[in-house]
């Protein structure tokens, strides 16, 4: 990396495949919005509700992250969350964002669908104004909800189809394997959704395979325990499907020990398409250039991992070829100034 590693990452144009926007609502922003809504929080400040963010599991995670849900219920607050990621996400030198949410997880709340999506898409619209940021929109189905839920939520978002690229697959992994969503998968495609999946975060790298071949996956969310299975590496190789890695995620959800454990690189080196993201970041403690400094110190990646890290994040996005050549020329700018501000 030479002698400006930070720099060099701050710099770098990139794509953020593997972002929940719930999971980008800061203490701050929790507590303003809670007031406005007359929404008493279960914690007494700012700070005590930041050293919350203790988890052992996934599912320690996933106790607060519904909990800080709780205070989105207008329009103006998906709006207001939404927008002030994407205000990170510019001064982080991101392009393009690819943006999960969560409707159940608000629709079980009395919260409209149209009242979510409505608050997000016009965030996105006027950060593509702002910034000229292009995104794209993924609706996740709560794996730890029943079948039903999800159906219904399917079908809620049918009017809204022009506005969400991609459905996926979250929450709780461990004992909801892929393959209890496959007809929701199916119904989904049928409808002209593309598919992504949570798989091998938690879970084992059946669970992967499971979403490669019964879901028909673009991409795997996480993917970690790949690793577990040459085979299955051999055909997220073959079948040039992605992985969106979260290693600040990992590291403080216990799926790795410490980062120097973190399998990127030993994926990179097996030829599989890999990117880094940070998944929720207002909880994991840093947003995408802090998942790049992470694994940076941890697994000492120099410059050409970053540019392959980098321009897998727009190969592997939902955008059109040209849009993709178009940052993959940002990018190679980017690189060959900054091949001349090394010398």
């Amino acid at each position: 990396m030479g002698r400006y590693p930070e720099s060099f990452i701050e710099g770098i144009p990139k794509s953020e495949l593997h972002l929940h926007i719930e999971g980008t609502l800061e203490p701050e922003l929790h507590f303003e919005i809670g007031k406005r809504n007359s929404v008493r929080p279960k914690y007494k400040s700012v700070n005590d509700l930041r050293n919350a963010y203790r988890f052992g599991n996934l599912q320690d995670f996933l106790n607060i992250y519904y909990e800080g849900s709780k205070v989105l219920l207008k329009e103006q607050d998906f709006y207001d969350l939404t927008l002030a990621y994407l205000d990170k996400a510019h001064n982080e030198n991101i392009l393009h964002a690819e943006i999960f949410f969560d409707p159940q997880t608000h629709t079980d709340r009395n919260v409209r669908f149209e009242t979510v999506i409505n608050g997000l898409h016009r965030a996105l619209e006027d950060a593509k104004k702002k910034y000229g940021l292009s995104t794209k929109l993924i609706m996740c189905f709560l794996r730890d909800s029943d079948l039903k839920s999800a159906f219904n939520t399917l079908e809620e978002a049918l009017p809204y189809k022009d506005l969400i690229t991609a459905v996926g697959l979250d929450s709780a992994e461990v004992g909801n394997p892929p393959s209890k969503y496959k007809e929701l998968f199916d119904a989904a495609r049928q409808e002209g959704f593309l598919t992504v999946a949570h798989a091998g975060e938690e879970g084992p790298a059946e669970y992967v395979r499971e979403a490669v071949d019964l879901l028909k996956v673009s991409r795997i969310d996480h993917g970690n325990h790949s690793l577990d299975d040459e085979d299955l590496i051999q055909e997220l190789v073959s079948k040039k499907i992605p992985l969106t890695l979260c290693p600040l995620s990992n590291l403080r959800l216990r799926v790795i020990d410490k980062m120097e454990n973190h399998p990127l690189k030993k994926l990179m080196m097996k030829g599989v398409s890999v990117t880094i993201n940070s998944d929720d970041p207002a909880y994991f403690g840093g947003y995408i250039n802090a998942n790049y400094l992470a694994v940076q110190k941890a697994l000492h990646l120099d410059r050409n991992d970053f540019y392959i890290l980098a321009r897998n994040s727009f190969e592997a996005s939902f955008l059109t070829t040209s849009e993709k050549q178009k940052n993959i020329g940002k990018l190679d700018e980017f690189m060959a100034k900054s091949d001349v501000n090394a010398d």
